[in-house]
C-alpha cells in the first residue's frame, strides 16, 4: 500500500488545480483520505476497528462530484471504480448484483499493479527482446559433421566455426547488429517473429445463486497446461517487433501471484468506489412496483458498505476499509429517505454549489486542463495560433449559464457543447486555412452562437 503523507490542506491544493470551487466537498474528501494514513499509524489492535468515513455528495449534475472523487483516487494511486447505483437491482430481479462492483474493483487493481510491475522490468524485458531480435537477424548455425569441406564452402552448408577466432568474429557481428538496432538503423527492416495468440481457450460465463456474475473464467487458467498457449508467426518491422516482444517478455517476468496479493491488499486498504445516482435507488412511500427493488438494492448494498467478504476470481476480498463516496442530485428525495442502516454508514454529507457565470469563467481558464487551453493546443497541431480576448471568455461563460437556465441545467458540461459549437467551422477548415492567427472575440462568439441562443427551441437541440 502507498504511504500517503499529503496533509488535508495539500490535498485540497492539488484538487484546486483541476476543480473550481466546491471547497466543502474538497475538505471532506481530503479529511477522509488523510484518515487512511492516520489509521495506518495507530496501534495494531485498534487499526481494524477504525471504519472509513464514507461520504454523500449532494448536488446537481456537472458541478464536479465525479471529478473530485476521480482526482482523489489519482492522488493516492488508489484503485477507483465509478458506477451508477441505478444499474443494480435486488437479488431476484434482472440486473447486476451489488457484489459485482467489488469484483470490478479487484480486476482494475490487478491491471494497475500488473502495469506497474511491467514498468519496473521494462528495461530488462527490452534487453531480452533485443536478444530475440538478434537471434532472428543472426540465427545460430549448426556445426558441420566433418572438417572435410573446404573453408570457402563451410558457410554454404551452415558450418559454424568453433575456433576462438570464429566465435570472436561471430560475436563481433552480433555486437555490430546490436549497435545498428539501438541506433534505429534497422527499424524499417521486416522480419518474422513468433508471438502468442491473443486468446487461448474458450470462455464461459458463470451463473450463481446470487445473480448473474460477469466473471469470465478462462479454462486455460483452470486446467493449466491442458490448453498450452498457441503461437503464430507474423511479419513486423524491427521497430514494432521490439515493442511486441518486450511486452511479451515483461509479462513473463511479472510474478502474477505477487501481483494478485498486492492488488487485493490495495483494494482492501485503499480502494475507492464512487456510487453515482444513489438518489435513484431511494423509493417513494409506495410499497409496490419497482420501489420494492430499490429498497432491496439498499439492503443488498448495506453489508458491502458495512464490511463483508466477497468472493472473487482472485480470492476473498474484505470491504471493511474501502472508501465509498456516494453522489446524487436528490431533487425529489433527500439522504434521510435512505434506509436508516445505510444512512449510518455515510456519516459525512456535503452539498455542492450550483455553478454560475463567474464559475464558468474560472473553469474555462484556471484549471491545468482548462478548455480554452485544450482547444489552443489541439488546433496548434494544425499550425493555428488561437488568441482569446478576455471579453470572449466572459461571453462564452454567459452563453453557457443562459442555456443552463433556459433548458436542463447540466452544469459545467454545458461548456463542452458551447465550445464545440463555437469551434466547429475552425476545426473543420483548420488544415486549409491560410490565415494562421485566429482571434476569438466577443463579437465572434455572438456571431457563431447568437442565432442559436435567440431560438430557444434550436438551442435545446444544439447546445
Amino acid at each position: 500500500m502507498n504511504s500517503f503523507t499529503l496533509t488535508p490542506r495539500e490535498i485540497v491544493s492539488e484538487l484546486d488545480k483541476f476543480i473550481i470551487g466546491q471547497h466543502r466537498a474538497k475538505r471532506a474528501v481530503a479529511i477522509a483520505l488523510r484518515n487512511r494514513w492516520r489509521r495506518q499509524q495507530v496501534r495494531d489492535d485498534l487499526r481494524d476497528e477504525i471504519a472509513p468515513k464514507n461520504i454523500i455528495m449532494i448536488g446537481p449534475t456537472g458541478v464536479g462530484k465525479t471529478e473530485i472523487a476521480r482526482r482523489l483516487a489519482k492522488l493516492d494511486k488508489s484503485p477507483f471504480l465509478k458506477i451508477e447505483a441505478s444499474k443494480f437491482t435486488e437479488v431476484g430481479y434482472v440486473g447486476r448484483d451489488v457484489e459485482s462492483m467489488i469484483r470490478d474493483l479487484v480486476e482494475l487493481a490487478v491491471n494497475m499493479v500488473k502495469s506497474e510491475e511491467q514498468e519496473n522490468v521494462k528495461s530488462k524485458a527490452r534487453e531480452m527482446a533485443e536478444e530475440r531480435i538478434l537471434d532472428i537477424l543472426l540465427p545460430p548455425r549448426k556445426p558441420a559433421v566433418s572438417e572435410k569441406f573446404p573453408a570457402d564452402e563451410r558457410d554454404m552448408i551452415g558450418y559454424e566455426d568453433q575456433s576462438a577466432e570464429g566465435r570472436e568474429r561471430r560475436e563481433g557481428t552480433r555486437e555490430k547488429l546490436r549497435r545498428l538496432l539501438r541506433q534505429g538503423d534497422l527499424d524499417d527492416r521486416v522480419i518474422d517473429i513468433e508471438v502468442r495468440e491473443g486468446q487461448s481457450g474458450p470462455m464461459i460465463e458463470v451463473f450463481s445463486s446470487s445473480g448473474v456474475e460477469d466473471l469470465g473464467f478462462n479454462i486455460k487458467e483452470m486446467f493449466g497446461n491442458l490448453f498450452p498457449p498457441k503461437k503464430k508467426m507474423r511479419k513486423a518491422k524491427v521497430s514494432e517487433a521490439v515493442d511486441v516482444l518486450a511486452e511479451e517478455e515483461a509479462q513473463k517476468l511479472v510474478d502474477m501471484e505477487a501481483v494478485t496479493r498486492i492488488a487485493v491488499d490495495r483494494v482492501e486498504q485503499s480502494g475507492i468506489i464512487f456510487l453515482d445516482e444513489i438518489d435513484k435507488i431511494v423509493g417513494s412511500d409506495s410499497t409496490q412496483g419497482p420501489d420494492v427493488s430499490r429498497e432491496g438494492v439498499q439492503r443488498d448494498l448495506l453489508p458491502i458498505v458495512e464490511g463483508s467478504t466477497v468472493n472473487t476470481k482472485y480470492g476473498m476480498v474484505r470491504t471493511d476499509h474501502i472508501l465509498f463516496i456516494a453522489a446524487g442530485a436528490f431533487s425529489f428525495s433527500k439522504p434521510s429517505d435512505l434506509i436508516p442502516e445505510l444512512q449510518g454508514r455515510f456519516p459525512i454529507r456535503v452539498e455542492l454549489d450550483s455553478l454560475d457565470r463567474d464559475d464558468f469563467i474560472r473553469i474555462l481558464t484556471e484549471p491545468h486542463n482548462a478548455l480554452v487551453e485544450q482547444y489552443r493546443e489541439m488546433l496548434g497541431t494544425e499550425g493555428l495560433e488561437i488568441i482569446y480576448e478576455e471579453e470572449a471568455i466572459a461571453e462564452i461563460a454567459q452563453v453557457a449559464a443562459l442555456v443552463n437556465e433556459r433548458t436542463e441545467n447540466i452544469g459545467a458540461r454545458r461548456l463542452y457543447t458551447v465550445m464545440e459549437t463555437l469551434f466547429d467551422d475552425i476545426s473543420f477548415e483548420a488544415p486549409d486555412l491560410d490565415e494562421k492567427r485566429i482571434v476569438i472575440s466577443a463579437e465572434y462568439v455572438r456571431e457563431k452562437l447568437g442565432d442559436i441562443i435567440e431560438d430557444e427551441d434550436l438551442s435545446r437541440y444544439v447546445l
